[in-house]
């Protein structure tokens, strides 16, 4: 009777959340009250895929949801973005019947790094996709080598892991383990030999902690390591971006497998060879991959265009307080040979900690937007000021950067009769007081 009266109730409280546009956790939260153990109760199908990280785990969903449902697979995935166990067990119930048998072929789920363990003490994913570990909320996340051993309480026996095979701790899951399907970059034209970012979290090794090599590093500190002292090194990888040009916007998987970008962004790049690999797992063709992935265009929200005047953009959504995530939206900009102009955001900076901590800025690469292809830089937002000493610490010409508290003020600055193209660089909080202002606004 739990088990039925926790799947009735969910499924009620589900369909009172659509009607007025809430509700993916509180469902779950509800039904897990009356049956704890609800998630062990369901029969589930027989693929159970899972994807985590810091960075990337929506847009990774969404584009296997894509492949899956594309190739004639029934799936049922958190597509809200609710990834914690309550918005799970949502996700779970409400795609079950009343006797509890999910009626999907395929079960997808996101879930959230920290809070994994908790999701899959109850169900436990046939494939486990890990997509990165880097520096993150320091309120909430801590280190990446925190998370990493948080992380690995949700790992069992069971599962086949899919790693990122070019982010050290990330790979360190599949150490000496059989049946791990690894995936990554062969050097590419963007890499560097050194790491130029403002910390290095690849300098020791994970597994001895003695200091590491790089043969090349595609961003940050991902791309090909070795231990000086233990050996620990990059594995060989069975899904691979053996090319990406953006100039040309394509990407090539295993040597043969072209992809159009709709995006130029190694990130994004990763996010698509994550998708690619889970989908050639689960038997789709190489080449029909390559065609439902070739110039998608994510659904999330993450990227968004806009008008202001007679100027166009791009919105950008980034992780706040995970400077990786800011690194490559100011990557995408400056590798805009048309010219731009860079507007940032931050007038929250956490959604769920109210510390008003700004370290997190000192970690992001604002060096790289002294470039050629970036002309005016505007800083808005309530903590605009605390943006304004950062960039006092680059080298970009000061008469480059102006600052607003008002995002307002920003906008009406940035709406004139110039042609330049925009990059607005926010987070999930900060997008919609700019969306708000700006004409267009499409995914």
């Amino acid at each position: 009777m739990k088990k039925l009266l926790a799947i009735v109730i969910c499924k009620l409280l589900r369909a009172v959340g659509k009607a007025v546009g809430k509700g993916s956790s509180l469902p779950g939260k509800a039904a897990l009250k009356i049956c704890p153990d609800i998630l062990e109760r369901v029969e589930l199908p027989e693929y159970i895929i899972a994807v985590t990280g810091s960075n990337g785990k929506t847009s990774t969903v969404e584009m296997i949801a894509h492949l899956l449902t594309q190739n004639g697979k029934s799936v049922a995935w958190n597509k809200e973005g609710s990834n914690q166990i309550e918005g799970v067990t949502t996700m779970v119930l409400g795609s079950s019947t009343l006797g509890g048998k999910v009626k999907k072929d395929i079960l997808l789920i996101e879930s959230d790094e920290r809070f994994a363990r908790y999701t899959f003490k109850y169900i436990s994913p046939t494939h486990y996709v890990i997509t990165n570990l880097y520096r993150d909320q320091l309120t909430r996340n801590g280190h990446p080598e925190w998370v990493y051993d948080a992380l690995s309480d949700s790992i069992n026996n069971k599962m086949q892991l899919i790693l990122n095979a070019d982010d050290p701790l990330v790979s360190l899951f599949g150490y000496q383990k059989k049946d791990v399907i690894y995936f990554g970059g062969d050097p590419l034209k963007t890499d560097r030999k050194e790491n130029i970012s403002v910390y290095d979290d690849g300098a020791f090794c994970p597994h001895c902690k003695k200091p590491m090599t790089y043969s090349t590093r595609h961003y940050n500190h991902i791309g090909h390591y070795k231990c000086t002292e233990c050996g620990y090194q990059r594995p060989d990888t069975d899904y691979t971006i053996t090319s990406c040009d953006f100039e040309k916007g394509e990407l090539v998987i295993n040597g043969k497998y072209k992809i159009s970008l709709a995006l130029n962004s190694l990130y994004n790049a990763y996010n698509l060879l994550a998708a690619f690999t889970v989908g050639s797992i689960v038997g789709i063709d190489g080449e029909h991959l390559a065609e439902n992935l070739s110039n998608y265009v994510l659904k999330n929200g993450r990227i968004v265009t806009f008008e202001i005047g007679s100027r166009t953009g791009t919105l950008l959504v980034s992780k706040h307080e995970n400077s990786v995530s800011y690194d490559q939206s100011i990557s995408v900009a400056i590798a805009d040979k048309r010219g731009c102009d860079v507007m940032i955001i931050v007038d929250a900076v956490s959604r769920k900690y109210f510390t008003s901590d700004v370290s997190w800025l000192w970690d992001i690469d604002f060096e790289l937007l002294n470039h050629e292809n970036v002309h005016d830089i505007v800083l808005a937002g309530t903590y605009c000021n605390d943006l304004a000493v950062r960039f006092s610490y680059t080298d970009i010409p000061q008469e480059r950067i102006h600052c607003f508290e008002k995002i307002e003020d920003a906008y009406q600055y940035l709406d004139s009769d110039r042609k330049e193209y925009i990059y607005t660089i926010t987070c999930f909080s900060d997008k919609g007081k700019f969306l708000t202002l700006a004409k267009g606004g499409t995914k």
